[in-house]
């Protein structure tokens, strides 16, 4: 699933592409991903609007428009997003946004997993603030992260994919970080210590850093801004090396499902 470094690459390729575009036509051919309004509605919400501003929030692609509406997608899985010059049969085509000066802004999603919403300002509010702080922000300080994980007996790592409690960390990122800060991802929150924090607050924003300069990572699915794939997956410290050589102390990559029934790598001799 396209975590805050894919949808953010995502968000900066079309950024520029998208900033000051005035929407024409809009296609919907599958409308199961629409969360809150009918298709006929949708399309009439958004021809004749102008973008405002391409953000990301989380896991969101968020474009304002310029009477206040918020187009937000979450291409979870399968989805992808691109501007195309030119209209082209796709079976897999979901949203065909056609902008001024002919271009196609096209979100494809092969298994349908994605949400596309329509949000009034008052709504968007109420969404946004249901989604924890993001990690990269200025203000996301170990003493903030450390209030937003909270305590109890649940998982380190299922507490900190927990989109509630911290914005855009997935499961790919979520190993790394563990990784990174030496944790064992089965620990409950309660049991770390002040210096654990830290040292899981420096590895989460270390990653998500590098992994936005990297565009992100392809492990099977995700396509950046411009249908390529991402440049992080060759960096990977654990995630998706199970049985091999842990890269820092040599011994081999475990791997379970007994976190939450998603997969976990780590290193049981550097993490213990």
């Amino acid at each position: 699933m396209p975590e805050l470094p894919e949808v953010e690459t995502i968000a900066r390729d079309l950024r520029p592409h998208l900033t000051g575009a005035r929407i024409g036509a809009v296609r919907i051919h599958k409308s199961d991903v629409l969360r809150n309004a009918k298709p006929a509605a949708f399309a009439r919400a958004l021809a004749g609007r102008r973008i405002a501003e391409v953000a990301r929030r989380a896991k969101h692609l968020v474009l304002l428009l310029d009477d206040g509406l918020r187009l937000v997608i979450q291409p979870r899985m399968t989805g992808s997003l691109t501007i195309a010059r030119r209209q082209r049969p796709d079976p897999y085509a979901v949203l065909d946004v056609l902008l001024d000066g002919g271009r196609h802004l096209v979100y494809r999603d092969v298994r349908r997993l994605g949400v596309i919403l329509l949000l009034p300002p008052e709504s968007w509010a109420a969404y946004t603030a249901r989604i924890g702080p993001e990690p990269l922000a200025s203000g996301f300080t170990a003493a903030r992260f450390g209030r937003a994980l909270g305590g109890g007996r649940l998982a380190v790592k299922k507490a900190l994919m927990d989109q509630r409690r911290v914005a855009g960390v997935g499961n790919i990122y979520a190993n790394e970080a563990l990784w990174i800060a030496r944790i064992d991802p089965s620990r409950p929150v309660a049991g770390l210590r002040a210096p654990e924090f830290a040292r899981l607050h420096r590895a989460v924003r270390d990653v998500l850093r590098r992994a936005v300069a990297g565009r992100g990572t392809t492990v099977r699915d995700y396509r950046t801004g411009t249908g390529g794939a991402g440049g992080f997956q060759s960096r990977l410290a654990v995630y998706g090396r199970a049985g091999e050589p842990c890269l820092r102390c040599g011994r081999h990559v475990a791997l379970t499902h007994a976190i939450d029934g998603r997969a976990t790598y780590f290193c049981p001799w550097c993490q213990s």
